[in-house]
């Protein structure tokens, strides 16, 4: 907010150093806490709240007011503030009784109500005074009575104060309460719009969350169903007090029947908290965003299940698979480790087979070539015996095949040499 300071000027007939001396003397300005108000401060906070963008705000306040100019339709057929046709049991209405009468209704401003503003309700009571003064029935050959004109006072003076009106405003009974019937067929937006619009003119928090459409994001919907489990509502019901504790001297009825009073004013209360209540389940019980907003919640959980699932079956197939293979390898070495001992002891029984082959190939030889013996000699027993123990004594010390093979080729080349007796006597010495 800019605070505009009007200083008087010098006179135009001052000379420059008189006139700076007259600026010099200003004090120093200061500074002042300001309370943002005013319809700009609203709007600003209301798309803020909203998350709105300008023309997005622009766009809900027009459906808004086009909605508001629709329910106000019937007013506007119907004439002016004032105008309405008067019922003739309410202009015979006794005085006294003034605080059971219908407020708007006696100011011909029912169909407006609630929504009526200060001039409104100045224009009809002009109308109405205009109307029903005493004195101008009296001028006109009516009678002087001055009831009716009586409960015009007391419905002026009701509306243009804002605690009474706040209060006649909660009980108006001219406003339904109902809860919607949770088996109606009709449409879940045109059913339950108005009804939220028609609560939340008691809503201490403005401005309140629309109810919105099919459209309407998880996070406008949520909002809007947090705000109303959360609604505070300023309806009051000092209207229906019973007793009126003012008109009695003693302090102590007073107290009592202030106490009554409040007791009744809290049941009341709780029973209209409850009645909202009612309204705010029965709604999100019926809201299709919240049946769809549910499938996809579900069927992202089932998604995390199943993928879950798949994971864990994997995992499982793959441990099967592993050990499968574990085992699959275990038999293999096993397997190849029997095949290697049979076939190990395979080789070993052809070794011994080969050996005792060279052996006896040794053994025809030495026999075949009369012991070995030096030419010209014969091979009696006792020279027998001892080239046989030769011989023995050589294939004991002959190891492996290979030197059995050895010892029998050489031999045989001494065979074929002519010099086996010598060659004979050198391998054995050569294996001993």
């Amino acid at each position: 907010m800019v605070l505009d300071f009007l200083l008087p000027s010098p006179p135009k007939s001052w000379s420059a150093d008189k006139t700076s001396a007259f600026h010099a003397g200003i004090t120093a300005p200061t500074k002042a806490s300001i309370q943002p108000v005013g319809r700009h401060f609203l709007a600003h906070a209301r798309r803020y709240i909203h998350s709105r963008t300008f023309s997005e705000d622009e766009k809900v306040i027009s459906e808004a007011e086009a909605a508001a100019k629709a329910a106000l339709k019937d007013d506007d057929e119907g004439g002016s503030e004032g105008d309405e046709p008067e019922d003739p049991a309410m202009l015979k209405r006794d005085p006294k009784d003034w605080k059971d009468q219908d407020q708007y209704a006696v100011l011909g401003l029912s169909k407006l109500r609630y929504r009526a503003t200060e001039d409104q309700i100045r224009r009809a009571h002009r109308k109405k005074v205009l109307r029903h003064h005493p004195d101008k029935k009296a001028a006109s050959g009516g009678l002087h009575d001055d009831g009716f004109f009586k409960c015009i006072q007391k419905a002026f003076e009701t509306l243009m104060d804002p605690v009474k009106r706040r209060q006649w405003d909660s009980v108006d009974p001219a406003v339904s309460d109902d809860v919607p019937n949770p088996k109606s067929k009709s449409d879940f937006y045109k059913l339950y719009t108005p009804v939220f619009a028609r609560e939340s003119r008691f809503s201490n928090t403005q401005p309140v969350p629309q109810l919105g459409n099919a459209q309407s994001s998880q996070e406008e919907v949520e909002g809007f169903y947090d705000f109303w489990y959360k609604f505070d509502s300023w309806r009051t019901f000092e209207w229906m007090d019973k007793e009126d504790g003012e008109g009695h001297d003693s302090r102590d009825d007073k107290r009592y029947f202030e106490k009554k009073n409040k007791a009744e004013r809290a049941k009341l209360k709780k029973e209209d908290n409850t009645r909202v209540r009612e309204i705010v389940d029965q709604a999100l019980s019926l809201d299709p965003r919240i049946k769809i907003f549910k499938e996809q919640a579900n069927k992202q959980r089932n998604a995390k299940r199943l993928e879950k699932e798949a994971a864990e079956k994997r995992a499982i197939e793959e441990a099967a698979a592993a050990k499968i293979a574990e085992e699959a390898a275990a038999k293999a070495a096993e397997e190849a480790e029997k095949t290697a001992r049979e076939d190990g002891k395979k080789n070993k029984e052809l070794l011994k087979r080969a050996v005792r082959k060279e052996k006896k190939n040794l053994k025809a030889l030495i026999k075949d070539n009369n012991y070995f013996l030096p030419a010209g000699e014969t091979a009696g027993p006792v020279e027998v015996e001892k080239q046989l123990e030769l011989l023995d004594a050589l294939l004991d010390g002959a190891k492996g095949l290979d030197q059995l093979e050895a010892v029998r080729k050489t031999l045989e080349d001494g065979v074929k040499n002519g010099n086996i007796a010598e060659v004979f006597k050198a391998e054995v010495a050569k294996r001993s």
